[in-house]
């Protein structure tokens, strides 16, 4: 008789790959648009390459395969000078999709924590992490 190790799905199986991902943005990004103070940052942007790249980014934060190779989140955002009263809307927004399509608790939990940890990279300089 042989021991096999199990692991852990990842949170990204766990949820339901692909297709869940690409649900979860294209609601997130319904929810973004809508909100006045968040549209001015996309007025100039292809939404469709940016579902693309947000569903590559989410779904290596889900414990995906990471087929991203687009810039890095701080090169990104530069110039956009997102305060971080914006970030945190963003991070809401994305909270809220993720409650709303049935993610267990546990996984929008460590989406937040990579949400913090990343902050610096996506505000503006000088701005500070406090929300």
């Amino acid at each position: 008789m042989t021991v096999t190790e199990e692991t852990a799905p990842s949170h990204y199986e766990r949820i339901g790959g692909a297709a869940s991902v690409k649900a979860a943005v294209a609601l997130f990004y319904d929810k973004v648009l809508a909100d006045p103070e968040l549209i001015g940052y996309f007025t100039d942007i292809n939404m469709a390459e940016q579902r693309r790249h947000l569903a590559l980014m989410l779904t290596v934060v889900l414990g995906g395969p990471n087929e991203y190779a687009g810039r890095g989140l701080a090169e990104a955002h530069q110039s956009l000078n997102i305060p971080v009263a914006h970030y945190v809307k963003v991070g809401e927004h994305l909270t809220a999709t993720l409650t709303e399509l049935g993610v267990p608790g546990d996984i929008i939990g460590d989406v937040q924590g990579v949400l913090g940890k990343v902050q610096d990279q996506v505000v503006a300089q000088g701005r500070g992490t406090d929300a």
